[in-house]
Parts: structure tokens; sequence; C-alpha cells
């Protein structure tokens, strides 16, 4: 029989961080684990000469958005000039919200198309690793909020690959603009490149910028930014639609290289990439790093929102713009711990200064400083003299005193100006008090909105009908009531907590507690470089109406921190609810549908499917809204209808629209549960990803050879602890040996706070390093792992084996098929006996097939003789799981 080669399996999963261990890898981190057991049969030149360096010819970039989701293709094409085949890398660096959704390459004329599996025992492939001593390999990265997508395989001599890489994201509103960034980190230059974004929205596209190709690791650009002056912009004469074309020759390409290369160089020493190091080597990638070509475009809107139908499937668009905002009560929670000590500090110093600035006339707001104590500052400590650095106070963790709660301040200006000569006097020093600082900065916000500030308002209640405004009902009754002020905690750490409760889930419990009921305040954390409990913080604002963000130990910090803070400091709408007839939508298909606020400047995105026989949706939103004065605030009601149209519109992408934002966020709920919770969540979002193929921390990608549609499920790392939402894209490659690569490769890559991509070729092209060479090390089918399952007389097994899984796989006739390998000294055993083999033609053992029986692998001797292909074809299953054999029953149980 033909021997089959094992077939090409490309894995990419999620593998997040784990607490700090020597067992496992820091962030950045990637093993590579490849068996040299086989050899290859392809033909190698062994004569000692250089080879002719990989070229990268072509790289192509199609992005189409429209109403906000964007789905990009990323097309490469490497050529191998030399007589020798020769390893390349593809690498390229995605938005952090993006799923991939298609892989393909081509190698030598012949299509290896993607699948997406699910994982699953997916930690036993990084464990089987550690016990083998196998080394790690960091990767330098270079772009925020980032991941790392990265795949090797062997070209031809003289052929040309081409790797088509396709990922989706839905498009977030942040300061009234929508960003698509797409990083641009080839490796070499290239010939031809050409980026081409296609926008098509519902509404006139009302602003439309492009500005120079940034590093990655700014804040967002502005209208005071340079603009890209090689973008070329092509708008519709209706306005709905626009092309961006931007097709930089090799002349350009040197230039904005050169660019990166210098605000690389010009950021300060101190600050911190995980994996990456100012090193001579690292410079000389930077010499072929062009950037983040990013698009920035808006739409028109009105108050009452946009719904839009397609093909039983529906959006609720909602973005205010020209109410007026809630007054609002922050409560800044900032950590003054010894890790904040130096530069930190500073930052936050700095940032706070233009943070108060900010605040508006009717705002309130109250300083919590924390380190071992916590303390909240009275405004009247501008006008006494400084307590000596380092001098904390007596409060209520370490001498059992309670904390005074200091009323909150109105934000006029006299108490900013107090209020910024305090944030001065801000010094560093102790320990990391996290819970105790909440549980004021809760009391606060119970305490301070609440019996406070009463005013003569009127009452008012705005509504809005089909899209149409109406007149307002006007109570002109003036009554006394409590001026309601929007509750908001920013909390700013840079640690695990280390002083007073230090268990992070019961400080998720107590907190969560805490910050109930009507007065129940958004919750925003912010991680403070790498040391920061990121997952611990993206859990406990999940569960308190807000998210996490991670500000970067950057020279921007300052920066990254007024930016944040811009987002959700004008709330303008609050306890939002999109109500939805039930006659209207398929039950169980409604995404969230309640928000605790929508700011100035954001978006919120409703989706759902509607129902077979719905003719029409008649949505209402309830909210709040400030009044015109700033003062107190007024119900806002807006009742909408829209027809459901009979018609396909094949540009209107709600559906995947739908599929992406529904597992999102199940994933959130997924993450913001309690670990005893069910995992129903998990499922529905596992379901929903295996339909339509998108690649999440729950799904892998799968690679076959194209002539057969079985492969190896090589999983990666699960179930460790995450950072925070993004996830790092990571690979198992197993295939036709070729002659200058092993035949079987597993790459797992763990969770990269800051990405970045190239284009590199290993060996031969120079342009792209590492920090740390790729680090190949043996992983082979041992006699010892066929001992472990009494296998080593059956050596035949080892290529269907998989020992992360203990099984054999392999297919049969399209089907994939999966059986279990027991350790065990006693074989497994049918039940009722063992069977009469339905396949008893294909028996193995003595002429008399007619009396063969289906028994388990080890108790048929003459199995060991056979092959793999033998095998699949006279297989059978004992008791519903196990790896069985149709044996002849005079070769069941027979001694040697």
């Amino acid at each position: 029989m033909k021997p089959r080669w094992p077939m090409i399996a490309l894995c990419i999963s999620v593998l997040v961080a784990s607490a700090p261990s020597a067992a496992f890898p820091t962030k950045d981190e990637y093993v590579v684990i490849a068996d040299n057991n086989q050899k290859s049969t392809v033909p190698v030149d062994t004569t000692e000469k250089p080879r002719a360096p990989i070229k990268l010819t072509e790289m192509r970039v199609r992005s189409e958005v429209a109403l906000r989701y964007a789905r990009t293709s990323v097309l490469t094409h490497v050529h191998n000039p030399d007589a020798r085949p020769q390893e390349v890398t593809f690498r390229m660096l995605l938005p952090d919200t993006a799923f991939i959704s298609g892989f393909t390459m081509i190698l030598s004329g012949k299509s290896y198309k993607a699948y997406v599996k699910e994982k699953e025992e997916a930690k036993q492939i990084y464990t089987q690793a550690v016990s083998q001593g196998l080394g790690a390999a960091h990767v330098a990265t270079k772009a925020r909020d980032s991941n790392h997508f990265t795949v090797s395989t062997n070209v031809e001599g003289n052929t040309t690959a081409v790797f088509d890489l396709r990922y989706e994201e839905f498009l977030v509103r942040r300061n009234g603009l929508y960003n698509h960034a797409i990083n641009l980190h080839p490796g070499s230059f290239v010939p031809k490149m050409e980026v081409v974004v296609h926008i098509k929205e519902s509404q006139k596209i009302t602003a439309l910028r492009v500005p120079e190709v940034r590093t990655g690791n700014e804040v967002d650009a502005t209208e005071k930014d340079a603009q890209n002056s090689k973008a070329v912009i092509q708008k519709s004469t209706n306005e709905k639609e626009a092309t961006v074309t931007f097709t930089p020759d090799l002349t350009e390409q040197r230039r904005l290289a050169q660019i990166y290369a210098e605000k690389t160089k010009q950021k300060s020493s101190s600050e911190k990439y995980i994996g990456y190091s100012s090193t001579e080597e690292e410079n000389d990638e930077d010499a072929t790093v062009l950037g983040q070509f990013v698009v920035q475009y808006d739409v028109e809107r009105t108050n009452n929102g946009e719904i839009l139908v397609n093909d039983g499937y529906f959006v609720h668009f909602m973005a205010p713009t020209s109410l007026p905002p809630l007054s609002k009560y922050v409560v800044f929670v900032l950590d003054t711990s010894g890790s904040m000590m130096g530069r930190k500090v500073e930052q936050l110093r700095s940032a706070m200064e233009a943070i108060l600035s900010d605040l508006n006339p009717n705002d309130y707001f109250s300083i919590v400083e924390f380190n071992s104590d916590v303390k909240v500052h009275e405004l009247k400590e501008a006008d006494e003299e400084p307590a000596p650095a380092y001098s904390h106070y007596s409060y209520f963790n370490t001498r059992n005193t309670p904390v005074t709660l200091v009323p909150p301040s109105p934000a006029t200006a006299e108490n900013i100006a107090k209020a910024k000569v305090i944030v001065s006097r801000l010094n560093a020093s102790g320990g990391t008090n996290i819970y105790s600082a909440l549980e004021v900065a809760f009391n606060l916000v119970r305490k301070g909105t609440r019996n406070e500030n009463e005013t003569d308002v009127s009452s008012t209640v705005a509504t809005t009908t089909d899209g149409v405004s109406t007149t307002a009902a006007t109570t002109k009754k003036t009554e006394k009531i409590e001026k309601e002020l929007e509750p908001i905690v920013i909390f700013l750490t840079d640690g695990d907590p280390t002083v007073g409760e230090t268990s992070t889930a019961r400080i998720l419990s107590f907190i969560t507690e805490k910050n109930s009921g009507d007065k129940r305040a958004s919750l925003y954390s912010l991680a403070f470089g790498e040391d920061a409990d990121r997952a611990f913080l993206r859990k406990l604002s999940l569960r308190n109406e807000g998210f996490m963000r991670h500000i970067y130990e950057a020279a921007d910090a300052a920066l990254q921190l007024h930016d944040f803070y811009r987002q959700v400091s004008s709330p303008l709408l609050s306890h939002v609810q999109f109500l939805y007839p039930e006659k209207q939508i398929k039950e169980g298909s409604l995404s969230r549908n309640k928000f605790r606020t929508i700011n100035a400047g954001s978006e919120v995105a409703i989706v759902g499917q509607v129902a077979d026989d719905a003719t029409e949706i008649t949505p209402q939103v309830n909210a709040f809204c400030g009044n015109d004065d700033g003062i107190g605030r007024k119900r806002y009601e807006v009742s909408q209808k829209v027809i459901v149209p009979k018609t396909k519109d094949e540009h209107l992408p709600l559906e995947r629209l739908w599929a992406y934002l529904t597992i999102k966020q199940l994933l959130d709920k997924r993450d913001a549960a309690d670990d005893s919770k069910d995992d129903s969540a998990e499922k529905k979002a596992l379901a929903i990803a295996l339909k339509y193929e998108f690649v999440t921390p729950l799904t892998s990608l799968v690679v076959v050879k194209p002539e057969e549609t079985n492969a190896v499920d090589v999983e990666s790392v699960d179930n460790l602890p995450s950072y925070s939402t993004p996830f790092t894209p990571h690979l198992a490659i197993m295939g036709p040996p070729p002659a200058s690569r092993p035949n079987n490769a597993y790459l797992t890559s763990n969770y990269a706070s800051i990405g970045a991509s190239s284009f590199a070729s290993l060996p031969g092209f120079e342009t792209t390093r590492t920090t740390t060479p790729i680090i190949l090390t043996t992983y082979a089918t041992t006699t010892a792992q066929l001992e472990s399952y009494h296998l080593e007389f059956f050596e035949w097994t080892s290529s269907l084996l998989n020992p992360f899984k203990d099984t054999l796989a392999f297919n049969d006739n399209g089907t994939e098929v999966i059986l279990k390998l027991s350790k065990d000294d006693d074989p497994p055993k049918a039940d009722g006996g063992d069977t009469e083999c339905s396949n008893s033609t294909s028996a193995v053992g003595a002429s008399d097939s007619a009396a063969s029986v289906c028994v388990y692998l080890t108790r048929c001797h003459a199995a060991r003789s056979i092959t793999a292909d033998d095998y699949q074809k006279s297989y059978c299953v004992v008791d519903n799981k196990y790896a069985g054999v149709c044996c002849a029953r005079a070769d069941v149980d027979k001694t040697p």
C-alpha cells in the first residue's frame, strides 16, 4: 500500500498568560515543538552555496466596510528564487477586536484552505512541551491593542507562495469617529503594495480623514494631525460611499520606514514593551516597518437612532449627538502605591491636571488616593502646607480607623484649581489596598448622589414617534426634587491587591454587591503598565456597568489617560433600554439591549433576528437625558416603525454583524460570571463561532491538504486566566515533511498586550529578525509514548497517534474518526462481551474472516503487523469510544 503522509494542519487558537510562574511563558512568548523523526523524500541540494533570498513581491490589502462592519483581506505573494526549498514565515498584526474568518495558502499551485474547529484539552500541548524541557522564544511586538498571527511553511524552489488572511471586526465609535486601522509591517520593501478601503453606509459620510501613517502606539489621530498626502479619496455622488486607495512606491515606503524608525528611537528608554528591547538588531527590523494605515470617518445621524433590516436580521444604531450632557459625579480612585513611584506618578499628575480641566460646570467630583491606606482628599488641603513626602495617613486598613467621607465638590473653577494643587502633591509609597479603596468609592457614590444638592426644576418628557419629534408634555408645576448625578468611578491601579483583602474573587463579590441598587455606578478600570491584573480588572468592570482599558507604560501614558477619560466623560443618556415586541423578534436572538449610559462620541448597536412572520419592527427606547439648563434630568422616549423588506440586499452584512456582536457579548458574559455559573453563554458562543467560521478563544483554525478532508486536531493552550478580551491566535502544523523543516511542528503563542507584524523567511530573509531566534526542538512519537498505551508492538499507530488527546485520528470516507486509547493494564472490553464485526470482510488475522469480532486493538495479535491504511479499513469501536479492530477469533488474546 502507498504510504500516506500525515495531513497539513494549522491550528490557531488562544493561549493566554497565567500568573507569573516558571512553568508558563511570559507575554509575547511562544514555543515551537518539532518532530524530526520522519525523513523527507524531497531531494535536497546539499551543495554549500549561498541561497538566493526570499522575495516579497506583492502585498494587497482590501477592506470592505459596510455599516461600520469591516471585512479585510491581506493577500501576500512570496517568491523563492533559489532552486532549493526555503521556509517562510507569514506574520500579520491584527486588531485585538478582530476575528479571523479565513486563511488560505497556495503552495506549488495547490490551495490549502482553513476550517474552524472546536478546541478541547488544549492546555495539554503546552504542558507536554514544558515537561520535555522545551525552549521558548520571545517575539518583539510594537503596536498596542493588537494580536500576532504567525504561520511558517516551506516554499519549493523557483515557486511563489500566496497567503490570504481574512479577518472581520466591528468599528467602535470613539470621540465621534470610527477608526479603521491596518498594520503595514511587511518586513521588506514591496514592489507592489496597495491598500484599498471601501466604505458604504446607509447615511451620508460627514467626516472622512486619512492621517499620516502612524506607529500604532499613539492615541487616536485628531484633525490637527498631518494627513496622508499619498492617499487618494473618491466619494460617491450620494455621499454614502467612499473609496480610499494607498499605493506607496518603494520611495514612499522607505520614507515611511525612516519616520517609523525615528519615532521609535524617540521613545523614552523607560518605555516598556514585553519581549521588546531597543537593540541594534531590533532597530534593523524597524528599517522596514511602515506603520499603521488609518481611515477615520463618521456618518450623519439623529438622536432617534437608525434601524436597518435585511434577510431576517436587524441592527439598531443609537448615537445621540445634540443632547445636553447629564450632570455627573466622578470619583477618581488613584493608586499611589510604591510601584507607582517615579515616572508613573508624574504621568498620573499630568493626566489628572488635564482631566480636571475637562469637568463640566454642573459636575461634582471626589479624589480618593490609596496605597496601604485610603484617603478622601478635602479641597481645603490645597490651602495648607503639604504633608512630608511619603507620609501617609491613618486610615481604614492599617489602624482600623474609618475613612472620612468628604462630600463631593462641585466642579467650579476655584475647586478645580485646588484639586490640581492636591494632585500635584501626590507621591508614591506603600502597598496596594484595592478593596478598601473601592469600598470607600462606592460609599461616596451612595452618599454623594442621594439627599444632596436639591434644586427646583421643571419635569419634562421628550417623546419621538416614527422618527418625528412631537411637542413634549411639560409640567408647569415646579417642585423640590433631588438633583440627579450620574455616578462614575474611574479606578486606576498598576498592581495586584497586596494589603487588606487580597483575594480577587472576594473583592469581585464584595464590590459588586456593594455597587447595587438605584445608585449603581459605572466602574471604569485603568490597568496601568504590565503588572496590573487585567483579567481581574476586566471582570470587575464588566460586573459593574463599565469596561477596562490598558494604559501602556510609555512616554505618552498621560495622553492615554486623558484620551480614555474623554470617551466616558459626557454621558448623554442614562438607564437606556431598547424594547422590542416579542412577536417581532426571534426568542434568544437579541443582543444586549440595556445600557447604563451612552456617552457623547460613542455609539451602541443592538442586533437580533426578525421573526419569520414579522412585517415590521416597532421598537421603543426609554432613557433619561439632561435638562437644557444642566440641572436635573428628564425622561427620553423614542418610538419607531420600520417595515421588514421582502428583498435581500447583498451589501448589508447584518447576519455576520449579528454573529460577531453576539459572540463578543457572550464572551463578556462568560468572563464576568462567577466560576460556579453554568457555561451556557460559552456553549452558545462556540456554536455561533463554528457556524460562521470565526476564530475565537473557543475555536481553532485548521488547514488540510486539498485532496484530503481529514486533519489531526492539534490543540493549543486554553482555559488559562485571560488578561483581557484580546486573544492571540497561534498554530500547530502537521504535514508532509518539506526538505528543510521537520515533519510536525506545534507553535503556541500567548496573549500579546502589544503586537507586531512582519513577513520573514528563515533562512534567507535578511530584513526581518526577532528579538530572540525561534528555537526548534524535537518532539517525536517515542517508544516510551507507545509503551504508555501498550502499543510498543504496534508501531504503525504512531502516524495516527495524538498523544495530547490519547486518541487515534484518521479520515473514513470524508468523516473524521477519533478513537480513544487506554493506558490501563487491562484492555477495555464491551459490557456484553465481544461482538461480531459488521465489516468482517476486512478483518485481520486468520483467513476465517467470518468468525471475526470487534476487540480493543492490543487484544489482536495479528494487528501488530498491519499498516495504518489496513487499520482504517478494519477498525471498529469498543464500548462506544475505544480503538478497536475486527480481528479473527483465533488471533484474539493470542499469546505471542
